[in-house]
């Protein structure tokens, strides 16, 4: 390769780094900083905690953790957006749990849960506000 090439692709390269740190986001990287680790949010700003929930035949309310499943709850919240189109994603979900634990009664339904947790000068404040985002009944 010779040396204008090579000065070529370090310019184009350096061009995406100041263009990715002046308008980039965390999925352009590493053409641009990790936002999530350069920015701050209030001290009293909510904080949101996600979280599955299913409920057995028998009627009983569960949380699905990542023994259950074999899903990372990093998987499901990167999914939120799809699986809030098409909640027959969660289906997946009930499968996983019913292979890892199939002595145990089924899944009729599985619920996509966000806790909104409350802060004062960044400290929990003991109030949170759970609210369903997607909810699935498994056929």
């Amino acid at each position: 390769m010779s040396r204008w090439s090579r000065i070529g692709i370090a310019l184009a390269g350096l061009l995406l780094l100041i263009l990715g740190t002046l308008f980039g986001q965390d999925d352009d990287f590493p053409f641009a900083p990790f936002r999530m680790y350069s920015t701050t949010d209030r001290l009293d700003a909510p904080v949101k905690s996600l979280r599955v929930e299913a409920v057995t035949v028998d009627g009983e309310r569960i949380v699905l953790s990542d023994s259950d499943t074999g899903l990372r709850r990093a998987e499901i919240e990167g999914q939120q957006e799809r699986i809030a189109d098409d909640p027959a994603l969660l289906d997946a979900v009930a499968s996983a749990y019913h292979t890892r634990h199939p002595d145990r009664p089924r899944l009729r339904e599985v619920d996509v849960v966000v806790r909104l947790i409350q802060l004062k000068d960044g400290r929990p404040t003991g109030q949170w506000q759970d609210t369903t985002t997607v909810r699935r009944e498994i056929p």
